[in-house]
């Protein structure tokens, strides 16, 4: 039914719930696992000195290495078996930039069957209504989204 599905993630709570049925249907489904990581670069705009910039943006992409290898690890330890008998293909990919557009292009590009992601993130108004970047995704995405809570 699914050929590629999309997990991004941001390494919060809500991304690794979401992790777990992403790995679970690409197992069920043989499809191609992409995780995503969006390094925000926006809210850096205006911050006084360049260097420092720079070393927020290297401290966040580490943080989202982290998170997409810890979702590696976990496909890797999954007890579930991939119904094609093959082991479950995994890919990564890390962008930066709007995380909802990222999320949206990606899509496009990757010619996405599904997208599974949290409804809220690690940052700021997210951990109290439904992920800005979850409700733009669902809005627009022109693939179905599944949002783990």
């Amino acid at each position: 039914m699914y050929k590629k599905i999309l997990l991004p993630t941001d390494g919060s709570k809500y991304a690794n719930k979401a992790a777990e049925h992403a790995i679970w249907i690409a197992s069920e489904s043989c499809a191609e696992l992409i995780v995503l990581n969006v390094v925000e670069t926006s809210s850096l705009v205006g911050l006084p000195a360049e260097d420092l910039i720079v070393k927020i943006t290297e401290m966040l992409k580490e943080e989202g290495k982290q998170a997409i290898e810890k979702i590696g690890d976990m496909a890797k330890t999954s007890e579930i078996e991939p119904k094609c008998g093959e082991t479950l293909k995994v890919t990564s990919k890390t962008t930066e930039g709007s995380p909802a557009e990222a999320i949206l292009k990606t899509i496009e590009e990757e010619d996405i069957d599904l997208v599974v992601m949290g409804t809220s993130g690690k940052h700021g108004l997210d951990r109290f209504l439904l992920g800005s970047v979850t409700e733009k995704v669902v809005r627009s995405a022109k693939c179905p989204v599944l949002a783990v809570h």
